[in-house]
């Protein structure tokens, strides 16, 4: 069962009606979108840097993606699940140390300057490779760019590199920006990042901290029967309970990301001209993790491990804490990625009986007081569903004799004390899986990772097996032997646990009915959003 199939009864109700009713609406317009009109947004977050070249993450690509434009772009239907934007097609060469990319003639940027491969070559080695989060792991051995013409990208590497890898990451990792913009800057503090300038269907025009940014629409967009709308306003809402609120009034239009509580989501479902929907997140699948600090003297015991594992209830995590709207995980890999998952992993069903006679016979006995060692366990604070989880595994492992105590902490002093001071046995994390266990998801377990790094292994672990296993993947060619490499990647993962893959998840979005074209694409919620039309 995929993500987007799991929803709870009153999506299986009201949302077959309701999908019914808007494929009819969009049947209906599809020959006269209307055109024009102010989208307002629910925005739950402010990037300290806007600019997703530099920091590829959702939180950024909800509004940026709609000025700042990739080479490609997830699609249901187009070939490998991608469709063109900056880049018209794209080709790896069999040695694996080339790919060819066709630019899209006749765009400009905002400011009015041709867009050319000078602009992706400037990107490419001097922002995705240096200084991008994901960027760094895609483009490690890329050594140059040649540009022969104004409209073709040649990327060169040093050592083969998997166009697999390439091709899955183009959508996350090639937002181009403009090398007449940055050249000659200091790229990381040029206040471009966050005023920018880009070739999408929309302009950016201000942010009003604390209050919205505003897009408007770029009347010079390469694909001239877009943008649909005028404007889009991203409202800034950090109460996630107030989102529902502003929809049911019509004060905003839409909310992404499960900005409107999945608790809230049964009684909104119900609210006449208000649709929820759960398909659009197929390519932001997040997984709800237990990171391990393996320093601790009692983590670095796999006995131990397996008993938090055999502890956890991962359906009543689904049920309780997701209320449906989850699949327990089976590894670092979800099952929303065919290409490459296998359910041929070890398994540690719910059983604490199990879980205390792995402790007892290991030598960990219980003291007077029922517990056998204390853990400082840090649950992220970026969703109400890592909170809770955290308050849940602190029970879980009350069960089996494990003193918990819970250190919650902002946004800015969760990531330093976990990944810049290891200051934490256990943590609570929801790292994202991107389309290819390259991004993101090998991070989480390779070893040597430096310090501050956020989302990746800094609680120790080490295994070289298992390093082998991904240095090997990260340059092998062949698409077959890399995919049998990542299966088994995950059947080591899971056999010596350096971490618990508890759940994984997509997102819902509710919106007004009259907000159309919401949802077509795997990343629609991060995507260009220039059919997206509002019917008056």
């Amino acid at each position: 069962m995929t993500i987007p199939e799991i929803s709870r009864r009153m999506l299986m109700k009201g949302a077959a009606l309701l999908l019914a009713s808007t494929a009819l609406a969009r049947q209906t317009l599809a020959q006269t979108v209307p055109s024009g009109g102010r989208l307002v947004v629910a925005a739950d977050s402010e990037p300290k840097n806007l600019n997703p070249a530099i920091v590829a993450s959702n939180g950024v690509f909800f509004i940026a993606s709609k000025v700042i434009e990739p080479l490609a772009e997830a699609s249901f239907d187009g070939k490998d699940g991608l469709a063109p934007r900056l880049a018209t097609s794209w080709e790896g060469s069999a040695d694996g140390r080339s790919v060819t990319f066709k630019l899209r003639d006749g765009v400009t940027w905002h400011d009015g300057k041709p867009f050319t491969s000078v602009d992706v070559a400037f990107s490419a080695l001097n922002v995705w490779k240096p200084l991008q989060n994901l960027g760094r792991l895609v483009f490690a051995n890329l050594e140059a760019v040649d540009t022969p013409d104004d409209y073709t990208a040649v990327f060169r590497f040093s050592k083969p590199t998997p166009f697999q890898l390439i091709r899955n990451a183009l959508p996350v990792v090639t937002s181009v920006v403009a090398k007449h913009i940055f050249d000659g800057s200091d790229i990381a503090t040029n206040p471009a990042n966050n005023t920018l300038i880009g070739t999408g269907p929309f302009k950016f025009a201000e942010h009003k901290p604390g209050e919205y940014y505003r897009l408007t629409r770029n009347e010079n967009y390469w694909d001239k029967d877009q943008p649909k709308l005028d404007e889009i306003i991203f409202r800034v809402l950090p109460d996630r309970a107030s989102a529902g609120a502003a929809l049911e009034a019509d004060e905003i239009q839409l909310a992404a990301f499960s900005a409107v509580p999945l608790a809230d989501l049964d009684r909104i479902s119900k609210v006449d001209g208000i649709k929820v929907i759960s398909k659009g997140y197929e390519a932001l699948t997040y997984q709800l993790v237990v990171e391990i600090n393996h320093r601790r003297k009692e983590l670095a015991d796999l006995r131990v491990r397996q008993a938090i594992a055999h502890a956890i209830d991962k359906k009543f995590v689904v049920d309780t804490i997701f209320l449906g709207y989850a699949a327990a995980a089976t590894g670092p890999v979800p099952k929303n990625a065919p290409e490459f998952y296998t359910s041929d992993v070890a398994t540690y069903d719910f059983n604490p009986a199990a879980a205390n006679d792995i402790l007892d016979k290991a030598g960990y006995a219980k003291g007077a007081d029922g517990n056998r060692f204390t853990l400082k366990l840090r649950p992220a604070p970026y969703f109400n569903e890592t909170r809770q989880f955290g308050d849940y595994l602190r029970q879980a492992l009350a069960a089996i004799g494990i003193d918990a105590e819970i250190v919650n902490a902002d946004a800015a002093a969760h990531q330093k004390a976990v990944y810049t001071d290891h200051d934490f046995d256990l943590a609570v994390a929801p790292p994202v899986f991107r389309g290819d266990p390259a991004i993101s998801t090998t991070i989480l377990v390779r070893s040597g990772t430096p310090g501050g790094v956020p989302f990746s292994n800094q609680g120790g672990y080490a295994n070289p097996e298992l390093d082998k296993i991904i240095k090997q993947a990260s340059e092998t060619v062949d698409t077959a032997a890399r995919t049998d490499l990542y299966r088994k990647f995950q059947q080591l993962v899971v056999a010596d646990l350096p971490l618990i893959n508890v759940a994984e998840w997509g997102f819902i979005t509710v919106a007004r009915d009259t907000v159309l074209n919401v949802s077509d694409n795997p990343r629609w919620a991060v995507s260009n959003w220039g059919d997206t039309a509002l019917q008056s």
